[in-house]
């Protein structure tokens, strides 16, 4: 690698910088909590602070990723080196408090640093609640969210009336909508961006399972994996990439993304054609 520590972006709303590899929980983290199952997500977590990571992404709607997060934090005494997201995810100005609150319960902390509306839901119940908590110091920073890129028009509208501090999008070499008007946004008003659905749920490395990597991609990636990241953590508008994962072996090699040369404009435009082509 490279450069000795993992890469990180600025923060608009505050001048934090944030690391560009994180950690995202859906399915993943949806488990019973034995020892072994415990052990396993503490190992990538660790695996994750090591590397300079920070960003643990999550939400009430992951059934018990909150709660297992929380354990695994609790175990390793991790949660100072966290950068901790989640969401609300319900309906109701009142709901969505005690939701946002039991989060905090069951993450076993007193902060979240980022507190999101899922998939937009009720959003105008639940910004007034997110603000108050900012002001109080309960949350950090402030979010709106979708996964779909069908919502980015929608996304477009939000960010112009809410003007959020956080938008968190899907982005991939796959889905490529976002390029167009929502990053080029979130840019210009000053709005940072997590990025979800990096892999497309596994379909890109199923769409390459029979190909090598390209021997010109070796000059920025070492496996399919950081090709995929590297095509979206050089995009100059996203901050931080949140692949999901429960093995340490992933783990490691997508913290790998956060290090080392980012593709340039003309690297990135062959990427997205060899997988156009694929």
């Amino acid at each position: 690698m490279a450069a000795a520590t993992m890469l990180t972006r600025t923060i608009p709303a505050s001048g934090q910088a944030l690391p560009i590899i994180g950690l995202g929980t859906y399915s993943v983290f949806d488990v019973e909590g034995t020892t072994e199952e415990l052990d396993m997500r503490l190992a990538v977590v660790r695996a994750l602070l090591d590397a300079g990571g920070s960003v643990i992404d999550t939400s009430p709607m992951y059934r018990r990723s909150e709660r297992i997060v929380g354990d695994v934090l609790a175990a390793g005494g991790l949660r100072p080196r966290c950068f901790l997201a989640t969401k609300v995810w319900s309906s109701g100005r009142d709901a969505g408090e005690q939701q946002m609150r039991q989060s905090a319960h069951l993450m076993q902390t007193d902060r979240i640093d980022l507190m999101q509306v899922h998939n937009r839901r009720d959003l105008d119940a639940h910004w007034p609640t997110i603000l108050d908590m900012q002001a109080s110091a309960f949350v950090r920073y402030n979010g709106i969210t979708d996964y779909r890129e069908s919502a980015g028009t929608a996304m477009q509208k939000v960010m112009q009336r809410y003007r959020p501090q956080f938008i968190q999008i899907n982005y991939s070499l796959g889905e490529r909508d976002a390029e167009d008007r929502v990053l080029p946004m979130a840019r210009d008003l000053g709005i940072a961006v997590l990025i979800n659905r990096p892999f497309m749920e596994g379909r890109l490395f199923r769409a390459v399972r029979n190909t090598k990597l390209p021997v010109w991609a070796a000059d920025f990636a070492e496996s399919w994996g950081q090709f995929f990241l590297k095509f979206i953590t050089s995009h100059p508008a996203v901050n931080c990439v949140i692949p999901a994962t429960s093995k340490l072996s992933h783990m490691r090699d997508n913290a790998g993304a956060g290090f080392g040369v980012q593709p340039n404009h003309a690297a990135r435009r062959r990427m997205a054609e060899f997988i156009d082509n694929v």
